[in-house]
């Protein structure tokens, strides 16, 4: 049975150990700074109730093929890919599937990285009380300023790059088990207070109605896509680090019960995420669909002019930080796990070449913003001609490179993976809800998928 491979990386300890793992993944900037802001400008309740619809049929699906494969495997993505390839007599083109995956999450770690260092360096703003009394045009500037400055982008970028790095080099159970077993528990602690502190706002009220209460009158078809993926791209999917943290997933696991409960825990951070913020925007006078700049911009203003704005301002971006390290150390170790595979390398060798390689890319961000802000690569494409590099980047693996990874595991685990293969590695019997996963799988999410990615790339 091919479960009974053992990874040469060891495994997680425990079940809890992958689920706040996997959670700690899928949990990053994306619940924190991404769903407030898009459940805002899509009018709240009837966007969060078709979000929750798409985790169900979408999401949930997916990370099981993702697990199932990974487990399968015990590899990095990419010898997973060769071997159940092999074993399962689809083509050998489907090694280029891992190959995929292992670059979205490199991709993706080099422009989050610069992003999560601005959330390192609005701790110490927030908390050295920086943004109290200032205006709009205060906390613009201050924003402004720091992405301008090439070199205060790079030595934060550098930080969080080296904090990264120094938990994957330990290890799985040393050093990605003890980090999120430190790092989940807290991001929830602070969640918790946070929502207790938008509690007293004197706005709370209007912030469960914007969230819970449908509106679908304020829904629309545009925003259901941007609801399915969403839902999508937050459990982190196509990227491997589902699949190589399915690898480390002890063999008597449930894997339906363990990805439901990694969706559950991520939509509650999103929801938390919810309550934190629209409240105090609300109290604020401010706008729930301020878009991107919600976070940067628009909460330090609300921090500013309420009392110990400062404390729960940092706290604000400490929660911020913490999200994003967790997801960054499964970004960067489907490569690590292929350097010590293939290459011989010791861990600690394999993290510190992966990481300088992360490190260096995420350079054409930092200029992106500065510096190169006027090179505009593809400006001879009309739908480019705007794009930064960084806007590249974030629009190749973000729109095309995920979904297509996405769909690409939903249909090698259910049309190339023999009947046999998946209902053994799920453990599930081949009965009702193996048969509803696999129908699912199979038509309902590739279907979704298709329709997702179409819209991404502007042909729908």
């Amino acid at each position: 049975m091919a479960s009974e491979r053992e990874s040469i990386h060891g495994q997680w300890s425990s079940r809890l150990a992958f689920i706040l793992a996997a959670t700690g993944s899928a949990v990053g900037l994306g619940n924190i700074w991404k769903f407030p802001y898009i459940a805002g400008e899509n009018g709240g309740g009837a966007f969060v109730l078709v979000y929750l619809l798409c985790i169900g049929i979408i999401g949930i699906p997916i990370m099981m093929a993702e697990v199932l494969v990974g487990r399968r495997g015990r590899q990095s993505p990419i010898n997973t890919m060769r071997t159940l390839a092999a074993e399962e007599g689809a083509g050998k083109y489907w090694r280029l599937l891992g190959w995929a995956g292992v670059l979205a999450g490199f991709l993706i770690l080099s422009y989050y990285s610069v992003i999560a260092g601005w959330a390192m360096s609005y701790v110490f703003r927030t908390g050295s009380g920086l943004f109290t009394g200032l205006t709009a045009d205060g906390v613009q500037s201050i924003f402004n300023n720091l992405i301008s400055d090439p070199e205060r982008l790079l030595a934060w970028h550098t930080l969080f790059m080296v904090m990264t790095m120094i938990i994957v080099a330990r290890g799985v159970r040393n050093g990605l088990e003890r980090a999120v077993k430190f790092l989940m528990p807290i991001l929830f602690v602070i969640l918790f207070v946070l929502v207790g502190y938008a509690w007293n706002s004197g706005a709370f009220d209007e912030g469960v109605k914007f969230l819970f209460q449908p509106d679908f009158g304020a829904l629309t078809a545009n925003g259901v896509l941007i609801a399915m993926g969403h839902a999508f791209f937050t459990l982190s999917l196509g990227m491997g680090a589902i699949m190589v943290y399915g690898s480390y997933l002890p063999g008597d696991a449930s894997i339906a019960k363990t990805s439901i409960a990694v969706s559950l825990m991520d939509t509650t951070v999103a929801l938390l995420a919810g309550l934190a913020i629209f409240p105090i925007v609300f109290a604020n006078g401010l706008e729930p669909g301020a878009g991107p700049g919600l976070i940067f911009q628009t909460l330090p203003i609300a921090f500013g002019h309420m009392q110990y704005g400062a404390f729960f301002g940092m706290l604000f971006f400490v929660l911020l930080v913490f999200a994003a390290w967790s997801s960054s150390i499964s970004l960067i170790e489907p490569a690590v796990a292929w350097l010590v595979e293939n290459k011989g390398m010791t861990r600690v060798y394999a993290s510190i070449v992966a990481g300088f390689a992360t490190w260096f890319t995420g350079l054409l961000t930092v200029l992106s913003f500065n510096l190169w802000s006027e090179v505009k690569l593809l400006s001879m494409i009309e739908v480019f001609e705007d794009y930064t590099v960084f806007d590249l980047l974030d629009y190749l693996t973000a729109n095309i490179m995920l979904p297509l990874g996405g769909l690409l595991i939903a249909i090698f685990a259910a049309w190339k993976m023999s009947r046999a293969s998946s209902v053994d590695e799920l453990g599930m019997g081949d009965r009702f809800f193996y048969r509803l996963w696999r129908f699912l799988v199979r038509y309902i999410t590739p279907i979704a998928v298709i329709i997702v990615f179409l819209n991404a790339v502007s042909l729908i």
